[in-house]
């Protein structure tokens, strides 16, 4: 509460709070300042007014006592002067007091707004960090993305190139046979290139074509191969398989395998090989050299351009076998039939069927693992989005924070702001209209 006095009546009263503001603004006011001129001129006209009837009394009594009009218009000059002055201190002194209350309750709002400001921006401040956090790790997971995706991809590319280039070489490789073969058939083409390694690696072999069609049927050449005692290493029956391209109804390596297994038996020969052209598109037979002895026992289906290093393959393994083939020559009723050649090329086959597996088994494997990571990374890019969907809905109810949003629900400051706007009204309604009593 503050008590004001007035400076022309000396009457004291007391205002709260809120009339004490609501005189501060008047005080501040355009309105207080026109209302003050207002009472300066109707002092200045009462002064007036008090001057001519001043004069009037005087000029009434001139000549009863001019001496004492005199006087009297000296005292009354003084008087006016003395309360012109106590007007003007005391307006002075309610000013500089209202002035100050003025500027206390200024800098106690700035405080407040202060304070309410710091508090927002903290809010906001840990709201941003938290969307910064969680934005740097949705940039990283989408960089881990990014690379996990580039190096997939450049590996897969790699992939395909490698088969690009395989498919390229065959297409060479089939091109270049059908340029070498251009003009002959498949058999002069293979008793050729045997021909020309003849002197050079088989001096003492036998490769001629098979006449002998007394059995009903035969196969295309035999080749045998002795050493310098004349005892034979290896005998293979060879098939020779072609077609041209137009051709309609394609046939199969398998359609010749039991023929050719029929004549090698029936002419004695240890091993059967069937030379072919057929199947182009096939990467089972175009490999290499494959073994067929699951279906027929020892018979190869070969490529041409496979032709001699096979058999170069069985000669050196039947060298390697040597002693067990003089044996076999004086105990041949025995029937054994095992070379050192047949164990390596079973071993040889064991181990390529492991290592095909396994190798197999890896590769899904890498594909399920792929598969289970572009899944993950795809559940964090989910929830990376939702994250950022709750921080939008976060920043929305920080920006619609209000006061009144915030004393909601909240009794004890609820009935605060009720007690301040009632104390605001009362002290409005109680306070002395300036136009009643002008006086104050």
């Amino acid at each position: 509460m503050h008590e004001i006095r007035c400076p022309h009546c000396g009457k004291a009263f007391t205002v709260d709070e809120a009339g004490y503001a609501e005189i501060l603004k008047q005080v501040r006011d355009a309105e207080f300042e026109r209302q003050l001129h207002e009472r300066l001129e109707f002092a200045e006209q009462d002064k007036a007014k008090a001057l001519e009837l001043a004069g009037e009394r005087a000029a009434g009594d001139l000549q009863r006592a001019e001496a004492a009009k005199d006087a009297e218009i000296q005292r009354l000059r003084a008087e006016l002067d003395a309360g012109e002055t106590a007007r003007k201190l005391a307006v002075a002194e309610a000013r500089g007091a209202l002035e100050k209350e003025r500027d206390e309750l200024r800098a106690q709002l700035e405080s407040a707004d202060l304070a309410r400001k710091l508090a927002v921006s903290d809010a906001v401040g840990a709201v941003e960090r938290q969307r910064d956090a969680l934005r740097a790790e949705l940039d990283r997971a989408a960089l881990e993305k990014e690379v996990a995706e580039r190096a997939m991809k450049e590996r897969f590319e790699i992939q395909i190139r490698d088969r690009d280039d395989q498919i390229e070489r065959l297409r060479d490789l089939k091109a270049r046979l059908s340029t070498k073969m251009l003009g002959e058939t498949l058999e002069l083409h293979c008793e050729n290139t045997f021909n020309r390694a003849r002197a050079m690696a088989f001096p003492n072999a036998y490769f001629e074509k098979d006449n002998d069609a007394r059995t009903g049927s035969k196969g295309d050449y035999i080749f045998r191969d002795y050493d310098d005692r004349g005892i034979e290493l290896v005998s293979i029956m060879f098939e020779m398989k072609n077609e041209a391209d137009a051709t309609a109804t394609k046939k199969k390596n398998e359609d010749f395998l039991r023929e050719l297994d029929k004549d090698r038996t029936e002419k004695g020969c240890e091993y059967a090989v069937l030379v072919s052209l057929l199947e182009p598109e096939s990467e089972y037979y175009n490999d290499g050299i494959v073994d067929v002895s699951h279906r027929y026992p020892k018979t190869y289906v070969v490529r041409p351009q496979f032709f001699l290093p096979l058999i170069t393959l069985l000669r050196n393994g039947s060298l390697n076998a040597l002693q067990y083939k003089a044996e076999l020559e004086q105990v041949r009723a025995q029937n054994i039939d095992i070379t050192r050649f047949e164990e390596h090329l079973e071993t040889f086959k064991d181990a390529f069927g492991r290592n095909y597996d396994l190798a197999s088994r890896q590769f899904q494997e890498a594909i399920k693992r792929i598969d289970t990571s572009i899944a993950e990374m795809q559940k964090v890019k989910d929830n990376l989005l939702k994250s950022e969907n709750n921080l939008r809905l976060a920043n929305d109810k920080a920006q619609g924070v209000t006061i009144k949003r915030l004393t909601r629900g909240n009794p004890t400051m609820q009935a605060k702001f009720a007690e301040i706007e009632q104390s605001t009204s009362a002290a409005v309604e109680s306070a002395p209209d300036p136009k009643e009593n002008p006086d104050t």
